[in-house]
């Protein structure tokens, strides 16, 4: 099985979807990350309560994340 570092690097510049712990869904292209599992999310989208914002560049701290999938 990977280890989640090589799962997080395989998806650098690729189209994400993350879950974040209060129920919002941000949407983009993930361009970096730490070794605690901070991500840096470009051209982001929030989906939150039936509403869409454009967020553009984001640093998302890796304890609020639940789950990142491919987009």
């Amino acid at each position: 099985m990977p280890l989640p570092m090589s799962v997080i690097q395989s998806l650098i510049d690729n189209e994400v979807v993350i879950t974040l712990k209060d129920g919002r869904v941000l949407e983009g292209k993930l361009v970096g990350y730490d070794n605690n599992m901070n991500l840096v999310l470009e051209k982001t989208k929030e989906q939150y309560n039936d509403t869409t914002r454009v967020l553009g560049t984001v640093i998302i701290r890796g304890n609020n994340i639940v789950s990142i999938s491919v987009k």
